[in-house]
């Protein structure tokens, strides 16, 4: 009994192994497009427009072939129908990206939710609550948020 009680102590403390240079890339990307979704999603909907937009920026972050982006998108929005929370996939990125990047991924989940040229107030919250989790300062999460509103030509 002593030993079995023991085997399972080293079970739950065993570190797990590291995930290679390219899993872990992998698992980063799709952390990212999962949040990209996420934003899509809050509003109930996806349209070209927005899908579009979400492939331009998985295209500009990590320079994927377009059937890749395409597998990626897929592969997020079935991820994040199961996603209980956001912070399995901004854990991730604040491990991976460094804060100048993080400031970049809110300003491009802004560009997605103006994709549309409509910013609905689900979108609004679901980019807030994500920007504080990767640690976006406010003046930082506004000035993305203008950016993306002047690029997108919206008043």
């Amino acid at each position: 009994m002593f030993q079995s009680f023991k085997d399972f102590l080293t079970e739950i403390t065993h570190a797990p192994q590291a995930d290679s240079p390219a899993e872990n890339a992998q698992r980063v990307q799709l952390a990212a497009a999962v949040l990209m979704v996420e934003v899509v999603r809050a509003d109930g909907r996806m349209d070209a427009s927005e899908r579009a937009a979400a492939l331009a920026a998985l295209r500009r972050r990590f320079d994927l072939a377009p059937e890749a982006l395409g597998a990626l998108l897929d592969q997020a929005q079935d991820s994040a129908r199961s996603a209980y929370d956001y912070q399995q996939f901004t854990s991730r990125i604040n491990d991976a990206f460094g804060h100048d990047d993080k400031v970049r991924l809110v300003e491009a989940l802004w560009q997605i939710a103006y994709a549309d040229a409509h910013l609905d107030a689900s979108e609004n919250h679901a980019i807030n609550k994500i920007a504080g989790l990767l640690h976006v300062t406010h003046g930082e999460y506004i000035a993305a948020k203008m950016r993306a509103k002047a690029a997108a030509n919206i008043q």
